[in-house]
Order: structure tokens, then sequence, then C-alpha cells
């Protein structure tokens, strides 16, 4: 079987999902997939020819018409009121990052792309940080723009790019070494799917965005899976296991940090590292620090 061509079509429907009319109709297909009939009280099992709910029935649960629910999943709808979304939002169970999507993807608004740019006081704060804490500073196409040395040592040698490539996706999806670095991997990769749909919808016209979500999508099988089922994911707070040949494996507690965008700015996100009150993670990143 020729694997470039089986990889095309979700390429191109990645490609395609940057159109927020598009995407709107997309994210809902695959929000509406995961409900049982069951979970709403419908019969499930027997003759349904697909996942979830039909569509006749997230329309009738949210008490809006099937022809107007159609026109929305097929991107000739556009704009639907709060009341609309409200109901959709409810019907779908959708938590918060995900509706703040959903309203991303209605309001149809075109945002200038950003051009990532880390100011000074950003970095004064990676250099305070030192070698007490890891922390490192992502743009919304998951490039690491920034980092303290300890932060990227943390992430497999960020700082070094023969190492390894600074696009956090990249990593997850291309380089066999990150499921090393990463032993919730799984995790993680749902994590970096989520946050570049988001950036997606936010930034339809972001070519460079367009082209890593196709270049994932045909070049990993399991990039195409997640981006398939609608995750949606927003940068918050934490806890993760990393893994270091010096350490082994490290249990740390994360803040994402969104920094505010200011004009010709996008916002970026800092990432810090802490090992809180566990004793035999702050001594391996002490160690770690001191190598």
């Amino acid at each position: 079987m020729d694997t470039a061509a089986a990889a095309r079509p979700a390429e191109e429907a990645a490609t395609r999902s940057v159109d927020p009319r598009r995407a709107l109709g997309e994210f809902l297909r695959a929000r509406r997939g995961r409900i049982a009939p069951e979970r709403v009280g419908l019969a499930g099992g027997g003759r349904r020819r697909v996942r979830g709910l039909r569509r006749e029935e997230l329309a009738q649960l949210a008490g809006i018409s099937v022809d107007y629910y159609v026109r929305l999943e097929q991107g000739r709808s556009t704009q639907p009121s709060e009341e609309v979304l409200d109901a959709l939002a409810r019907t779908l169970g959708l938590d918060q990052a995900e509706r703040r999507h959903l309203n991303t993807l209605a309001c149809g608004r075109r945002m200038p792309v950003p051009t990532p740019r880390v100011g000074p006081v950003l970095h004064r704060m990676l250099d305070a940080l030192g070698t007490a804490l890891p922390a490192f500073v992502t743009d919304h196409r998951l490039d690491v723009v920034a980092w303290n040395p300890l932060g990227a040592e943390l992430l497999g040698g960020a700082g070094d790019p023969a190492r390894r490539d600074r696009n956090q996706a990249r990593f997850l999806f291309l380089d066999e070494a990150a499921r090393t670095v990463h032993p919730e991997w799984a995790a993680r990769a749902a994590e970096a799917v989520g946050q570049l749909r988001v950036a997606s919808g936010t930034w339809p016209e972001d070519a460079e965005l367009i082209a890593l979500i196709a270049e994932l999508s045909s070049a990993s099988v399991e990039f195409r899976r997640i981006w398939d089922s609608g995750e949606v994911v927003m940068c918050t707070a934490g806890r993760k296991r990393l893994h270091h040949p010096l350490t082994g494996v490290l249990t740390l507690d994360f803040d994402a940090l969104h920094v505010p965008a200011a004009p010709g700015e996008t916002g970026l996100v800092l990432h810090v590292f802490s090992p809180g009150e566990d004793a035999a993670a702050a001594t391996a990143l002490a160690r770690l620090a001191g190598a």
C-alpha cells in the first residue's frame, strides 16, 4: 500500500481545518462522535451507522432545528448566537477550553499572524530562575523559543538543535527519543495536538502553522488519529513525569504562565517546573543542575 497516498486525505483534512467554517463543522462532528447515546438517555447499539450521536439527535437535545445544525457542520452557516453556542456546549459536554475554542471558531474573526518575540524581561526571568528551576518558553506553534540551561536539559537537550527538534510537536511525533524523555507520552502527545488545534482556530492564516500540521499529518499516524478526535487543550498547571539519563524519572509540578501580548508581539507561554514538596525530585534536580 502507498503510505504517502493513504496519508494524503488526512493531511488535506488537517490543512483545510484552519478554515474557521470548516473547522467549526469538524470540531462539532468530532465532539458529537464521542457522546454515547446511552449517556443522554437514547438507545444505542443496533444498526447505528455513525459513532456517537446522529445529527438529528444532537439538534433535538440542543433545541435547534436539524437543518440549521446540518448547515453548521457543513460550514454553510456562520456566527451562531450565544444561545445556540451555549446549547451546543451543554449538549456536547464541552469543558472550558473546548467552549472557548468553539467561540473562536464560531466568531470567524481573522487574527493577524503573530511574530514570536521574547522580550528582555522574559529573558531576565529565565536567568533569575537560573539553576534552581527548569523553565522554557513556547510560542503558539509549540516552538521552544527561549529557555534556561536546566529547562533545555530537562526537555532532552532543546538548547542543542543537533540533539532534538526545537518544535515540541515534531519532537513528540517524529523523534523516538521523545518516548524516553516523556514516560507519559500519550498524554503529552494529546496535549500538543490539542494546543495546535486551538492555535489553528485562532490564527487560521498562519502559513507556518498550516505547514506544520500538514507535515505531522503526513508523517505520523498517531498525530492524525489524535487530530481527528478533535482534541482541544489549553496550557494550565499540573504534574508531569520526565526522564533524564542522569537522574532517571522526575515527577515535577509545573505551571504554564501566559505572557500577555503587547502591540507587535504574541502571547507566549512560560513553562516552569518545580519539585514542590518532593525531596527526591529536589535532590535529582540539584544533581542535574550541578552536572
